[in-house]
């Protein structure tokens, strides 16, 4: 078992039919800690965090969690095994109230609970005051709140999120980037963010990896993300 990195990828491969997108990813995630990954548009890496939650079946390497092989996992057993997921665009259920969607997170626990654990609502005390509305009346960033929410009612070791500051106003930005680092420090949570926006990245990570054709082409301390990687495989 690898003491330090909670997740481990070897390897890793998928194709939609023809189109290879992963092509033999290799990365690790330690534990505790706040890991970025980047990159321009369409260069794979919303299809890796899918396929880390088995919402893409692989068609090689290896994904190892906590020193367990999950590479054959459905995705309700990852859930239950310490893995939560924050997709982009959100996803809530927009006619469930918002402690419903919530629920539907404690049903994917590994030891189930029928109550919403009030740490949640105190991370997001609008989700507590809003608690009986639904969810598609919220506010974009009260929505991320909700999508946030409902991956930590599922009891997660790792947390992945997927753009978690796309269309989202500054004041709730900053208050997201607060929550994961408290997450992370006071909680021990790992964190692997899928996002474009460098200062969120610089700010809330301690180490980065960027993506180019399917695979990793970039990584280290978050010190080491120069502007000379920036300009090579991050802009426009």
């Amino acid at each position: 078992m690898d003491a330090e990195n909670l997740l481990k990828v070897e390897g890793l491969t998928f194709a939609y039919g023809e189109v290879a997108t992963l092509r033999g990813v290799d990365f690790t995630v330690p534990k505790g800690k706040v890991v970025s990954l980047m990159g321009r548009n369409g260069v794979g890496k919303t299809t890796l965090l899918k396929t880390l939650m088995g919402l893409n079946i692989s068609n090689g390497g290896t994904i190892t969690f906590d020193g367990n092989d999950m590479t054959k996992m459905q995705t309700h057993d990852r859930v239950k095994g310490g893995l939560g997921y924050v997709p982009q665009g959100r996803q809530i259920f927009p006619r469930l109230t918002v402690e419903d969607n919530l629920k539907i997170g404690l049903g994917a626990r590994a030891v189930t609970l029928r109550k919403v654990p009030q740490g949640i609502y105190e991370y997001f005390p609008v989700l507590y005051d809003m608690r009986a509305r639904a969810g598609g009346n919220l506010s974009g960033g009260q929505q991320q709140q909700l999508a946030i929410g409902r991956a930590l009612a599922t009891d997660p070791q790792l947390l992945l999120l997927d753009e978690p500051t796309e269309g989202i106003q500054p004041n709730i930005i900053q208050l997201i980037g607060d929550i994961l680092q408290q997450l992370a420090k006071e909680k021990g949570m790992t964190i692997l963010i899928v996002e474009q926006y460098l200062d969120f990245v610089r700010e809330i990570s301690s180490r980065f990896y960027i993506m180019n054709r399917g695979a990793i082409s970039a990584g280290g301390s978050i010190q080491e993300l120069t502007q000379d990687l920036v300009h090579q495989y991050l802009s426009v």
